[in-house]
């Protein structure tokens, strides 16, 4: 048995790459890792076996997937920019129709996980902790702001601890602004994996240390039971599937604020899996109709460093 892996906007996902390849060998399935995106210079193609420079998202459709997933004995795919997980949700049932399983959760899980505001109005209706969140900031009364965008990923346009004036001045170079409290406290991410029954299968509890651009650089696992529970009980009511990041803070009272949910493998995800969250693995099972062994977290404690590292490959000049 055989799984071939198509995965999009691969960019320079490299740790998740690699990862991936690690899964096939671990489970000893052969199979092809293909990589697609639509820059044909992104740094991804290097590290995978075959490359598809895939159509810009305005002009995919989901014929040209199915086609180019029945050409290339696709068994999974794997979204991984929030930009594209809405096209996946939508044609989900079209692709398992032809075989093809598709990580990727409901299309009404993932507008309510790129909808900022419409997330902040679903856990204050599940009773779960959030952050106030408000669409003008005359509805909020705080002595400090955050202001980001509303949709998608908003680590770029986000800016905190500004003053009233300061918070008007930089949500008016935003698309869509909203508006929340700041608050002072410990970050965390906290990795996920929800198999296709619902269960949530296992956590890992990581601190977010170092953040750059949005991503954790360094970060570091913990056992927190808390926040574990939490963070099932906003993945079961969300009706997550597959793999998927929730982030929170603590803040200086001990009170525990949920953030964002992003519905895909995160960026320092490859911690948890040293951790024993084999969600990659797990992946490839369901697509296989097999079950995946049993969650066993390590019970030592690691620290995920990210760095750039150099890749020196045979060169001829055409």
């Amino acid at each position: 048995m055989s799984c071939n892996i198509l995965v999009t906007s691969i960019s320079k996902k490299v740790p998740l790459l690699n990862a991936l390849k690690h899964a096939l060998k671990t489970l000893n399935l052969p199979g092809t890792l293909i990589g697609a995106d639509t820059n044909p210079a992104c740094i991804g193609r290097h590290f995978v076996d075959a490359f598809w420079q895939m159509p810009l998202q305005a002009d995919l459709t989901c014929d040209t997937v199915l086609s180019f997933c029945r050409d290339n004995q696709i068994k999974l795919i794997i979204p991984t920019r929030d930009g594209e997980l809405p096209f996946f949700a939508q044609h989900q049932a079209a692709l398992q129709s032809q075989g093809i399983w598709c990580a990727i959760s409901l299309a009404s899980t993932i507008d309510i996980c790129r909808d900022k505001w419409q997330f902040a109005q679903f856990l204050s209706s599940h009773k779960h902790p959030s952050i106030s969140t408000t669409l003008t900031i005359d509805e909020l009364d705080t002595p400090s702001y955050v202001v980001k965008e509303r949709y998608g990923a908003g680590a770029r346009t986000l800016k905190l601890d500004l003053t009233q004036q300061e918070a008007i001045q930089w949500a008016a170079t935003l698309a869509q602004p909203i508006f929340q409290p700041y608050i002072k406290g410990i970050e965390y991410s906290v990795d996920l994996y929800v198999d296709r029954t619902g269960y949530v299968k296992g956590t890992i509890v990581r601190s977010r240390d170092l953040i750059i651009d949005g991503e954790s650089q360094i970060t570091t696992s913990h056992q927190d039971p808390h926040i574990e529970q939490l963070c099932q009980n906003v993945a079961h009511d969300l009706k997550l599937y597959g793999p998927a990041v929730i982030q929170l803070l603590r803040d200086q009272k001990g009170q525990l604020h949920l953030i964002e949910c992003n519905p895909r493998f995160g960026g320092a995800s490859t911690l948890s899996l040293a951790m024993g969250l084999h969600s990659l693995e797990w992946l490839l099972l369901e697509a296989l109709d097999q079950p995946p062994p049993p969650f066993c977290r390590d019970i030592h404690e690691k620290r995920q460093i990210r760095y750039a590292q150099d890749l020196i490959i045979p060169y001829t000049e055409a």
